[in-house]
């Protein structure tokens, strides 16, 4: 072992678990520790295993779950009797389960808060005397470049395998759920890193510094969700009612090109970013920003060309991370901005944007899928989680026309306030000889009635015209007619034929 290595062991000894320390070259992910190494024995370890059951929902065939699948993680144990883990570990459970790593007791547990959007999960035990006897972590809330962390990972065995690394960079990333940007600490690190391997906690000093994001194994990088994170989402938690990490809701583009200050009529220091547009309903609008506005300093931080600030703990990082982890919902920041080179000052009173209230929602977890099947023609609302199906490259394999509604949906439709419908596919039946092959249309009307949800979609279907249901689609074939009475006649033949528990699905 490295002095580098033994110094990190030592350190995490006084966490009370044997420890592996990782080498350069890492064993194979299903290598077993030698049986010379002893399983964790005393009571201190402040880490838990976390077991999930659970069954995600099919948006391809939205009557339908996928198969169950099972996960095991490790959690780090914090005060007031809970337990911290990344929200991909619990989406979609339907049991969770806390086991000590030293003795192999298991405890029912429950998912108390979750943001999906920062990745973060509260789960507390049903009796929370489990816990008792495992020292709570503290937060390292000073870490910087620089700084040498390890990985916790725990063995098949018990044991406790560490693998240190450096902090190489401290910026602002898009995490998992692709929803605003938030603070990450990017580390360099050799580990022995398996699929399944949802939590993993990142300490210094035998304080938790952060949560395994993301780990690339072939460059050796690690992505983490920092402590500064973690104290947000916990301080949030306490107020009863979780509001979620907070946003302005506006995008920007940096100032450095001398003709685009002019075209903004900049006067004095250059610096700031330029709006290029403004999320409806959201309190930057709200609070009267426009398009083209120079936001120069967000409360006392003056704003460079870069977008960036100086902040007292990384340097130069982005200014989105004074509003996602220094602000909460309902604080009211100060905006400086410079409208046609006139300074100003607006009071953004900032707060978090639901899933719920996007056009074309950027996740739907926890929850089962809309869905309208009218004569074996399946209609949806388009969402994130629907394009997701494509796989881990969806923005390039989902149909474009719908990853251009989600990317675009702001500047689409700046009114918000509705919902997407889409034919998905169509199933084989009586009603759709000549329509076998159409899938992945936009609908726009239904006997005439403009369609914004598929609540809308359901109610115009119950006022045929002359016997029929039109459908009009802003794709070819542009119009689709259905029989109302062969509908109703073929309905249950069709549920029966491919297992529908029902036609719809309406929220």
């Amino acid at each position: 072992m490295s002095a580098r290595h033994f110094r990190i062991a030592l350190l995490l000894l006084s966490l009370g678990g044997t420890v592996v320390s990782a080498q350069t070259k890492s064993p194979p992910p299903e290598a077993k520790p030698a049986a010379s190494v002893p399983a964790v024995k005393p009571k201190e370890l402040s880490l838990v295993r976390v077991n999930v059951t659970g069954q995600p929902y099919d948006y391809q065939r939205p009557w339908q779950k996928k198969a169950p699948f099972s996960k095991r993680a490790l959690g780090a144990v914090l005060s007031k009797g809970r337990v911290i883990v990344t929200a991909d570990l619990v989406a979609n459970q339907n049991y969770v389960e806390l086991e000590r790593a030293e003795t192999g007791e298991k405890i029912g547990a429950q998912v108390v808060v979750i943001d999906y959007e920062a990745n973060l999960a509260l789960v507390e035990p049903m009796d929370k005397k489990f816990l008792d006897g495992l020292t709570p972590l503290p937060l390292a809330m000073d870490t910087v470049v620089g700084d040498r962390v390890a990985a916790l990972q725990l063995e098949p065995t018990g044991a406790l395998a560490v693998t240190d690394g450096l902090v190489t960079t401290i910026q602002m990333t898009r995490y998992p759920a692709d929803v605003g940007q938030f603070l990450t600490y990017r580390i360099s690190m050799t580990m022995q890193y398996r699929d399944n391997s949802y939590t993993i906690p990142i300490v210094k000093n035998n304080k938790l510094a952060g949560l395994l994001l993301r780990y690339d194994p072939r460059s050796q990088v690690l992505d983490a969700i920092p402590a500064p994170i973690i104290a947000h989402f916990l301080k949030a938690a306490e107020t009863g009612e979780y509001r979620g990490f907070p946003s302005a809701g506006f995008s920007f583009f940096p100032t450095r090109d001398p003709q685009l200050r002019k075209y903004a009529g900049q006067t004095g220091k250059p610096g700031g970013v330029y709006v290029m547009s403004l999320e409806p309903g959201m309190p930057a609008a709200k609070a009267g920003m426009q398009v083209g506005d120079i936001v120069t300093a967000v409360g006392n931080n003056e704003i460079d060309q870069n977008g960036n600030y100086v902040d007292p703990l990384y340097g130069k990082i982005e200014f989105t991370n004074l509003i996602t982890s220094r602000a909460f919902a309902g604080e009211t920041i100060p905006f400086q901005i410079q409208r046609a080179g006139k300074p100003m000052q607006l009071d953004v009173v900032l707060d978090h944007r639901a899933a719920k209230d996007y056009v074309v929602p950027p996740y739907n977890l926890d929850e089962p899928p809309s869905y309208y099947v009218l004569g074996g023609l399946v209609f949806q609302e388009l969402s994130r989680q629907y394009l997701r199906e494509w796989g881990a490259n969806w923005q390039k394999e989902a149909p474009q026309k719908f990853v251009y509604l989600d990317r675009f949906q702001g500047e689409l439709f700046p009114g918000g306030n509705r919902r997407v419908v889409i034919l998905s596919q169509v199933l084989p039946a009586n009603n759709t000889i000549g329509y076998d092959e159409l899938a992945y249309l936009t609908v726009e009307k239904v006997n005439g009635r403009e369609i914004k949800s598929l609540r809308d979609l359901a109610e115009a279907v119950k006022q045929p015209i002359d016997g029929f249901v039109k459908i009009e689609t802003e794709e070819d074939p542009k119009q689709l007619t259905l029989d109302v009475s062969q509908v109703e006649a073929d309905a249950a033949g069709l549920q029966e034929n491919y297992g529908l528990p029902s036609l719809e699905r309406i929220e």
